[in-house]
C-alpha cells in the first residue's frame, strides 16, 4: 500500500512539473509567430482551435460525456471571455517587455485569488497573506528595474499594464470556475469548452478586425501546432493527472516552475538580459506565491486549467 502511494506521489510530482514547465514555454513558440507577421488574435485563434480539437479527440477516446446544460453554456462563455482576455494580454505584453518578466508578473494571480476569496467569500486568511503581497510587490519592482528606475519609459508601462491585466482576468476566471455551477464538470470537458469558445471569440475578432490570417509556411505551422500541443493540451492534461495524484496544494506549489521556465526561455532563446535584480525579483515572487499556497489558514485548495 505504501509503495503504491509513493509511486502515485512520484507520478503526480512529475506531472505537476511537466504541467507548469510546459505552460512556461508559451513564449518559445508564440514570439517567433509574432515576429513572422501573424497577429496576436490569429495566433490565439489557431492555438485554441487546434488545442480544442486535440482535447476533444482525447475526451472522445476516453469516453467522456460532452453534455452540458444551457446555464452551463452561458457560464462557460463568460469564463472563456476571461480566459481569452488573459491569453491576449499576455501575448500583447511580449511586444513591450521581456517574456520572462511578463509571464512572472502574470503569475501573481494566486495572490489576487487569495485576496478575493478572503474579502468576498470569507476564506480564512492570516498576516502571512499581507506579507506575501509586500514580497510580491518588491519582486515585481525588481523585475521591472531597468537601471534608471522602475518603469522608466512608456513601452515598459504598457507592457506591465498588459501583464497586470492578466492577473485580474485570470483571477476572475479561477474564482468563476471555483464558485460557479461548472465546478462540477469533468476538468477535461471544462477545458475543452473554454478552449472551443475562446477560439470562436478570436475567429470573430480576426474576421471583423485586421482580417483573418492563416499560417503560410511550415515553420509557422510547426510553431502553431507545438503551441497548441505542449503549453495548452499537454499542460492541461498533466495538470488534471497531477491533481488526481497529489492534490491541488502540491500541484500549485510546483506551478512556480512556470515563471522560471519563461525567464530561462527569454534568456537562452531570445537573448533577453538577466540581472541580479531580476534573479532576486523572481525568487521573491515565487516565494510570495508559495507563502500564499502554504498558508495554514487556508484549508481549501483549488486549481483550474492553465
Amino acid at each position: 500500500m505504501n509503495t503504491q502511494r509513493e509511486g502515485g506521489n512520484f507520478k503526480g510530482i512529475i506531472c505537476a512539473i511537466i504541467s507548469s514547465g510546459t505552460f512556461g514555454l508559451i513564449p518559445l513558440f508564440s514570439i517567433p509567430l509574432l515576429l513572422s507577421g501573424l497577429s496576436s488574435q490569429t495566433i490565439l485563434f489557431w492555438r485554441f482551435v487546434l488545442a480544442a480539437l486535440m482535447m476533444g479527440i482525447v475526451a472522445l477516446a476516453t469516453k467522456r460525456s460532452f453534455r452540458i446544460s444551457l446555464h452551463e453554456v452561458w457560464t462557460l462563455l463568460l469564463l472563456a471571455v476571461m480566459y481569452s482576455a488573459t491569453a491576449l494580454c499576455l501575448l500583447q505584453s511580449y511586444n513591450y517587455i521581456p517574456s520572462g518578466v511578463a509571464t512572472t508578473i502574470s503569475f501573481l494571480y494566486p495572490l489576487a485569488v487569495a485576496i478575493v476569496m478572503t474579502l468576498f467569500f470569507r476564506e480564512k486568511s492570516s498576516v502571512w497573506l499581507f506579507v506575501a503581497i509586500l514580497i510580491s510587490l518588491a519582486g515585481v519592482a525588481l523585475l521591472s528595474w531597468n537601471g534608471e528606475g522602475i518603469a522608466g519609459n512608456r513601452e515598459t508601462l504598457v507592457g506591465m499594464g498588459y501583464a497586470g491585466l492578466t492577473v485580474m482576468t485570470y483571477m476572475v476566471y479561477i474564482v468563476g470556475v471555483m464558485k460557479s455551477s461548472v465546478s462540477r464538470l469533468d476538468p477535461m470537458i471544462l477545458a475543452f469548452y473554454v478552449l472551443l469558445f475562446s477560439s470562436l471569440f478570436f475567429l470573430l475578432y480576426t474576421t471583423t478586425g485586421n482580417g483573418f490570417q492563416t499560417p503560410s509556411t511550415w515553420n509557422q505551422w510547426q510553431n502553431m501546432l507545438l503551441l497548441a500541443l505542449i503549453p495548452t493540451v499537454l499542460s492541461n492534461l498533466t495538470l488534471v493527472l497531477a491533481i488526481q495524484q497529489i492534490g491541488s496544494t502540491m500541484t500549485s506549489i510546483l506551478g512556480s516552475m512556470e515563471p522560471l521556465t519563461a525567464v530561462l526561455v527569454g534568456v537562452f532563446r531570445f537573448g533577453e538580459s538577466f540581472s541580479l535584480d531580476m534573479a532576486i525579483g523572481l525568487i521573491l515572487i515565487i516565494s510570495a506565491v508559495m507563502i500564499v499556497i502554504l498558508n495554514p489558514g487556508r484549508t481549501k485548495r483549488h486549481t483550474a486549467t492553465a
